[in-house]
């Protein structure tokens, strides 16, 4: 309805909170969905640990990411092998990372050479630089590593 005095469009007070509550939800969803988006092309493609012994690629798993090795030397092969994990190539080494927060993805890491799988963080430092953060229980026995990006 038109009020006449105003000229303002007008409604009925129940449709109005219906419409308003809409507006306010597709608001909130548009803004989480910028928050948290579809996984962030920064991460993706293949990064080399820091002693260059393994390389992962980072891609989509479904809804996740995941960092499957499809590199590893020699000597990681051996690691991985007296550890119990008999074949390194091509295993998810990052597992059901998701996005959190602006910038960073939270999921599990494999430690092929000690046969755990550990809470895992990555983020971004630059267009070539990953920081990969795990530790073995809550925020106890950390590591972080700077990976690098390699072409594939």
């Amino acid at each position: 309805e038109m009020d006449a005095v105003t000229g303002v469009q007008t409604c009925a007070l129940p449709i109005c909170l219906a419409i308003m509550g809409a507006a306010l939800i597709f608001a909130s969803n548009a803004a989480h969905a910028r928050q948290t988006g579809a996984p962030n092309e920064a991460i993706m493609g293949v990064w080399a640990n820091p002693s260059g012994s393994v390389r992962v690629r980072i891609e989509e798993c479904g809804t996740k990411l995941c960092g499957v090795v499809v590199y590893a030397n020699e000597k990681a092969k051996a690691d991985a092998a007296k550890a119990g994990t008999d074949v390194l190539i091509g295993i998810n080494l990052f597992r059901e990372f998701d996005r959190y927060g602006r910038n960073k993805w939270r999921g599990k890491v494999l430690v092929p050479d000690l046969d755990r799988t550990v809470g895992g963080e990555l983020k971004p430092i630059s267009a070539d630089t990953l920081q990969v953060h795990g530790c073995m229980f809550g925020h106890v026995g950390c590591k972080n590593q700077k990976w690098t990006r390699v072409s594939n």
